[in-house]
């Protein structure tokens, strides 16, 4: 895919060991990303497709921790059906508590679903923030989402919500995107650039400038 590249890094905002890097390939339509997710637990890396209207085609999520190594490959296919295939090997715990099962428990739930979201990873947000145009004065839409929990790499559905809190302002090449869990109440005004990319998510990550 030709596009504009960027690469992009945050730190964790209530966990400032974490550290969050990508490398996006925007073109009008579409995305594709490579990223990678460094915790003191685990380390992440991933790779994230869409297709035309940012629709998630595919995403490939590997985590390697203490005790444990897990992947996943999450697809949409062209009929907006989803499935997985995934992979667990070692501890079956982390921090004393049982990690569900990689990979989609119940792909019914998922009907619907345009894109994934990654926990932790900003990148995620961008589809659903250029889709819908929230920059531009939307008000609030409700999505279906199938969130890929960390480090376990279980799928399950997420419904969320997005609407422009502040407009698009040309001089700062910002604007900031309301988002709310719809199950949770949590709530976080997300400060995006002029390409849709998180600059700044309230207690999750707020950028920096890479090497």
């Amino acid at each position: 895919m030709r596009g504009a590249v960027r690469h992009v890094e945050w730190l964790g905002d209530e966990d400032p060991e974490r550290l969050e890097a990508a490398v996006l390939t925007l073109a009008s339509d579409r995305l594709d990303a490579l990223g990678t997710s460094r915790t003191t637990d685990y380390v992440t890396s991933w790779a994230l497709e869409t297709g035309p209207d940012w629709v998630t085609s595919r995403l490939s999520v590997s985590v390697a921790g203490r005790g444990f190594t897990r992947w996943l490959v999450l697809e949409r296919d062209g009929h907006g059906r989803w499935s997985a295939e995934s992979f667990a090997h070692g501890d079956t715990e982390y921090h004393g508590e049982p990690m569900p099962e990689p990979g989609v428990a119940d792909p019914a739930s998922l009907d619907g679903a345009l894109d994934c979201d990654l926990a932790l990873c900003p990148v995620t947000n961008t589809m659903p923030i250029l889709r819908l145009g929230a920059r531009d004065g939307l008000e609030e839409t409700e999505l279906t989402m199938a969130w890929v929990d960390l480090p376990s790499l279980a799928v399950t559905a997420s419904r969320q919500a997005y609407s422009a809190a502040e407009p698009f302002d040309p001089a700062s090449g910002r604007s900031v995107v309301r988002y709310r869990s719809v199950g949770s109440g949590f709530t976080a005004d997300l400060t995006v650039d002029e390409d849709g990319v998180v600059v700044d998510y309230p207690r999750l990550a707020r950028r920096i400038h890479p090497r």
